[in-house]
């Protein structure tokens, strides 16, 4: 029997949230305790739940912001620590309000530059994410 066959594939959603910072672009990076890491925000779907109100979730429990959903990113897919079959959706995002207060999740956030971005994230796996993000802004006209 295949793992996909036994287990599920794991779904999630999230978000690279970015603003205009004086230098150019930011990105917020979440630093998460229980793992040690710097990634993105994103979490699993809860059931019945769709991607997009995942992702808006997720950002609002992991950072305390309230965001606008943009476009969709590339997905990431990969194995879990669990040797489960994991796809993870992204969104760009901006902030509407709120304001981070460390929590069970996430202790730290941090905005940096794409560039920066790169060397600070945890995970190789992130690294095509932030590419698509950079595609987008040179896409994207009004960026």
């Amino acid at each position: 029997m295949s793992r996909r066959e036994r287990e599920p594939e794991v779904r999630a959603a999230g978000g690279v949230i970015w603003r205009r910072g004086a230098d150019g672009v930011e990105v917020l990076l979440v630093h998460r305790p229980k793992y040690r890491d710097w990634t993105f925000a994103k979490g699993k779907l809860d059931e019945g739940e769709s991607f997009l109100d995942a992702a808006r979730r997720e950002v609002l429990e992991e950072t305390g912001l309230h965001v606008e959903i943009g476009d969709e990113l590339e997905s990431t897919r990969y194995v879990d620590a669990k040797g489960r079959d994991k796809l993870v959706r992204y969104w760009t995002m901006t902030v509407e309000g709120g304001s981070f207060e460390p929590n069970d999740e996430v202790d730290q956030v941090r905005w940096v530059s794409v560039a920066a971005a790169a060397s600070r994230l945890s995970y190789e796996r992130d690294l095509p994410l932030l590419a698509s993000f950079d595609r987008w802004l040179l896409t994207s006209p009004d960026r």
